[in-house]
């Protein structure tokens, strides 16, 4: 069984050039999501992963169509062969039932792993280059050290009943913060 899938970016396209040319590479089922490419909910490419079985072939028009990404879209190659179905991408000629097919998406895993390895090499370049400037990571303290101070010692203030004289939630208002915060700034009473 041949099934097409499709997908137009916005509800404002028009999904028929694609219908048209699945129907016209004789799929028997053609199912098009009108979803930006970036979700990763399409509720038709899963109907279409839970339709095709061992021996089918999804047809597609274009390989953008298929895939958020490059790994995205190596992943969905990996799990239609281990599957046993055979990927077809009519504008690219390709066809995963062939050598020249399956080539083509090996040469596109290798540029998917070789395109991750660099952006994790740029990125632990660029930490220790900030990191030789003095900076590090995360995101900036919610209280300088003087209002971490003045929370704490809020927080220890008793009032005439000898209980705490301020709420942590009370405290995180007076800063602006919430109480889950001033219990991270909040120092253990040595003793």
């Amino acid at each position: 069984m041949r099934v097409g899938y499709g997908r137009v970016s916005t509800a404002d396209q028009n999904a028929d050039a694609q219908g048209d040319a699945l129907e016209a590479a004789g799929c028997d089922r053609v199912l098009i999501d009108k979803a930006s490419g970036k979700l990763a909910r399409r509720p038709e490419l899963d109907k279409v992963l839970l339709v095709v079985r061992e021996g089918d072939q999804l047809v597609i028009t274009k390989l953008d169509r298929l895939g958020r990404s490059l790994e995205h879209l190596i992943a969905l190659s990996n799990e239609l062969q281990a599957r046993g179905v055979d990927l077809v991408v009519l504008n690219q000629g390709i066809d995963t039932s062939t050598a020249l097919g399956r080539m083509f998406f090996q040469i596109l895993g290798a540029i998917a792993e070789f395109e991750h390895a660099l952006m994790s090499e740029r990125t632990r370049d660029g930490l220790a280059a900030a990191r030789a400037r003095g900076r590090t990571g995360g995101q900036k303290a919610k209280l300088t050290p003087r209002q971490a101070k003045i929370a704490q010692d809020m927080y220890e203030e008793l009032g005439p009943d000898g209980r705490r004289a301020h709420t942590v939630a009370e405290i995180g208002a007076e800063f602006g913060v919430s109480r889950p915060t001033i219990y991270r700034h909040l120092q253990p009473k040595a003793g």
